[in-house]
C-alpha cells in the first residue's frame, strides 16, 4: 500500500485535524463536504477510506466517528488544547446576561486553573482598565473556585453580569470596578459568582 498521501487526502487529514483541535471532536460528512465546496458523500467517503487504510485515521461508528488523530493528542499533551468562548462579559454596568458558545478558542494549559470547569469571555467596557483588563480582552474563568478578597470575577448580580473585583467592607461583598469613573456595586437581592479569573487574552492583530 502506497502510503503517500494525494493532494486532496492531505487536505482532508489537515481539515480533520484543525476542526479536532477547534471543536474537541470530529467533522461530520456533512460538514466535510460544505468545507471542501462537494455534493456528493462518495467524493469524501474515498478519501476517508484511503486514509484509513493509509493508517491515518481510526473509523468508528457514529456521525463524528473519526477517533482522535494522534497528532491532536499530541498537542494536546503539549499542553495546547480549546475552551469555549461564551459570549461577552461588561466590564462596564451590568446587563442581562446572555450565555452562547459562539466558538472555542485554543489557549496554552499555563492559564487554565482547571480544563474540565473552565470557560472564555470576551469583555466589553472600560471598568477594569486599572488591572490591565480592557474592551475585547478575553479572560479565561475557573468555575470550580471560591473567590477570595481581591480575586476578579465574573458575576450575576441581581440576574446581571458583570466582570468585577471581589470585595468585601466587613459588613457586606460588593464588586468593585477598576475605574474611578464606576462605583461600586452592591447587590440589592441576589449575587452570584459564576467564577474566577484566571488568564488573560489580547489579540493585537487576528
Amino acid at each position: 500500500m502506497n502510503e503517500i498521501l494525494t493532494e486532496k487526502q492531505e487536505a482532508l487529514l489537515n481539515f480533520i485535524e484543525e476542526y479536532q483541535m477547534q471543536n474537541g471532536g470530529s467533522p461530520t460528512i456533512r460538514e466535510m463536504k460544505e468545507y471542501f465546496g462537494v455534493s456528493s458523500d462518495n467524493s469524501i467517503l474515498k478519501h476517508l477510506k484511503a486514509l484509513e487504510e493509509k493508517g491515518k485515521i481510526l473509523k468508528e461508528d457514529g456521525a463524528r466517528g473519526i477517533k482522535m488523530l494522534n497528532s491532536v493528542k499530541d498537542k494536546i499533551n503539549r499542553g495546547s488544547f480549546s475552551l469555549p468562548l461564551l459570549g461577552t462579559v461588561p466590564a462596564g454596568n451590568p446587563v442581562l446576561a446572555e450565555e452562547s458558545v459562539d466558538e472555542r478558542l485554543n489557549i496554552g494549559e499555563d492559564l487554565v486553573f482547571d480544563v474540565n470547569s473552565s470557560f472564555l469571555l470576551k469583555v466589553t467596557g472600560d471598568s477594569m482598565i486599572d488591572v490591565g483588563i480592557y474592551s475585547d480582552d478575553i479572560v479565561v474563568v475557573a468555575q470550580n473556585l471560591t473567590p477570595r478578597l481581591g480575586d476578579i470575577v465574573v458575576a450575576l448580580v441581581d440576574n446581571q453580569s458583570t466582570v468585577k473585583t471581589y470585595m468585601n467592607d466587613g459588613e457586606r461583598v460588593y464588586l468593585k470596578p477598576e475605574n474611578s469613573n464606576y462605583e461600586n456595586i452592591y447587590p440589592e437581592n441576589e449575587l452570584c459568582i459564576q467564577g474566577v479569573v484566571t488568564g488573560l487574552i489580547r489579540y493585537y492583530k487576528r
